[in-house]
């Protein structure tokens, strides 16, 4: 509160609800969206009379690196920052470990200054600090030599002449155990929400998508290909023998003190099965409606629509725009404690402490809209519906949210303006929708320019107008920024992305426009005359604001 961060009413609310639970009281600050993890680290060096240390974008010296071995770093959560006549300075999340302080004297022969960072700057850091390339290459030697020693020979067979009982030995042998390890431990470290692991003619490739795009990670001799297949089908209890139709399962897993699932699919391919699993990093859904990259009027909009008692919220966008992620957050800062909270979902991607979720099981009979008829009989103030996908959801999502429930659901649409026709042609009445629908938020992803190496530049005209974006005003005067690329990008020019925003709220002329069946271009236009910021405005605000780049956006949203 003295650092003007929260107010006594927020506050207040945190404590309340810090008696039901016990969460600390920053910690609960931060789930809350009301301040920051560097906020809290920062207030908590305050209190404990330790510096704070800002280490975003910081790339710690390797000689320093060295110093510290990766178990020991991530197990106090540390990186050493500097060293200077005889002192290392080191961050941590917890700067008062005596034991971690000893252990790091002893084993460095350094006397240590603790400093604060926040527990995410640090976890990043050392992702950047200690990569697994390495150990990822000493496991695939390991692997072979195994395979040289006669001990896996039988990978080098075709699959369909391997028996389940060799499979199952090779997929438990230590080599191959660590290899798929690293090959997950690598993906966390580089930020990939999925893994590929594809194999070909000749050998083994494993690619992540980072940021939204494929990167090309690793190449695995084609011998391993059996082996580690089965290794993977092991650790997400899959059906070692079958190779002939896809199968599906989950992986939950804690890496670097973080709890993780995994969503594995194998796919049988010309070569063999392709393996892909879908990274969820449970931690990520706590970030708050504040760090989703909102401008500071559609964030506002948004809070006010979202507290309201009753109506339907609708989240569209293509798969992979975040509409999950905005959901999980706006449910996490609607939990006050006071309210009941459902959701169905297919699947339940992330667990939130004290909401109640519903897993829809289409075979067993468990649809969405059985689900959510059960769920109105379960006395809720909140529903999420995980996906609107026929009319019968829709329409019974729709009169939940007339009897004074308010309903967040997402919608396969290209921006905001689409949604009610959409409802409409899936058979729910326009006068059903004018009455519910409170807020239609359309959005995509975008990278971010690498802080480090973004470059500026003055645009030209052209370079607006030839996509179909408004020129901003004061162009002659405008400094924007392009991607260049460095070490802490991996010369990608990018780190990290952040969503584009289209924020529709229902007034007279849309619920009109609506009640007519209008077309959603004209939609659009009553919209738009009544405040609201297109996709490509959003998108170009932030260009403006040096957040990413004109390349970047024509990418996402190109509106030639």
């Amino acid at each position: 509160m003295e650092m003007g961060l929260i107010s006594q009413d927020q506050l207040d609310a945190a404590l309340e609800k810090q008696r039901e639970d016990g969460t600390p009281i920053g910690n609960l600050l931060v789930q809350m969206g009301l301040i920051s993890e560097r906020d809290r680290a920062r207030a908590m060096g305050v209190h404990w009379g330790v510096s704070y240390h800002d280490l975003s974008g910081y790339q710690p010296r390797k000689e320093l690196v060295d110093l510290i071995p990766v178990e020991t770093a991530r197990r106090y959560k540390a990186i050493p920052v500097d060293r200077e006549n005889g002192r290392l300075t080191v961050a941590l999340v917890n700067p008062l470990d005596i034991f971690a302080i000893d252990e790091i004297r002893l084993m460095t022969g350094l006397e240590v200054e603790a400093v604060i960072s926040s527990e995410e700057e640090i976890l990043e850091a050392q992702r950047r600090s200690y990569r697994v390339d390495a150990s990822v290459n000493q496991a695939v030697q390991d692997v072979m030599k195994g395979f040289e020693a006669d001990s896996l020979e039988l990978s080098t067979s075709p699959d369909d002449e391997v028996s389940v009982e060799e499979l199952r030995e090779m997929g438990e042998e230590a080599p191959i155990v660590r290899l798929a390890n690293m090959i997950i431990t690598q993906a966390i470290s580089d930020g990939a929400s999925d893994i590929h692991v594809e194999p070909s003619k000749d050998c083994i490739k494993v690619r992540y998508r980072v940021d939204g795009v494929m990167i090309d990670s690793m190449v695995l001799p084609k011998r391993v290909q059996a082996s580690l297949v089965s290794r993977i089908k092991i650790m997400s209890d899959l059906d070692i023998a079958e190779k002939r139709v896809p199968q599906d399962s989950r992986i939950s897993a804690a890496i670097d003190g973080r709890e993780y699932d995994f969503r594995v699919s194998t796919l049988p391919c010309l070569y063999g099965e392709k393996v892909v699993m879908r990274v969820l990093d449970k931690g990520s859904i706590r970030i708050g409606l504040q760090k989703l990259g909102f401008l500071e009027d559609t964030l506002a909009d948004l809070e006010k629509v979202i507290c309201r008692s009753y109506g339907i919220i609708l989240v569209t966008g293509p798969t992979g725009s975040g509409k999950s992620t905005t959901l999980y957050s706006i449910l996490s800062q609607l939990h006050t404690g006071n309210v009941n909270i459902i959701t169905a979902e297919d699947p339940v991607e992330y667990e939130l402490p004290g909401i109640n979720q519903v897993q829809v099981n289409a075979k067993a009979g468990m649809t969405f809209a059985r689900a959510l008829r059960a769920m109105l009989r379960q006395d809720p103030d909140i529903i999420m519906v995980g996906e609107m996908r026929d009319q019968e959801t829709a329409t019974i999502a729709i009169e939940a949210a007339l009897t004074g429930h308010l309903v967040l659901s997402t919608l396969h649409t290209n921006d905001a303006p689409s949604a009610p026709p959409r409802l409409t042609e899936m058979g729910v009445e326009p006068f059903m929708i004018a009455s519910s629908l409170i807020g239609v938020l359309a959005q995509r992803l975008v990278r971010t320019l690498c802080s480090r190496c973004k470059e500026p530049y003055r645009p030209t005209l052209e370079e607006f107008t030839q996509y179909g974006f408004t020129p901003p005003v004061h162009l002659h005067e405008l400094e924007i920024y392009r991607a260049a690329g460095c070490d802490q990008c991996k010369r990608t020019g990018y780190k990290g992305r952040m969503g584009i925003h289209e924020f529709m709220t229902m007034s007279d002329e849309v619920r009109e426009q609506i009640l007519k069946h209008s077309a959603s271009y004209t939609i659009m236009e009553a919209a738009t005359r009544n405040g609201m910021r297109q996709l490509k405005e959003d998108a170009i605000a932030k260009v403006v604001r040096g957040y990413t780049s004109i390349e970047e956006i024509v990418r996402v949203i190109y509106s030639g």
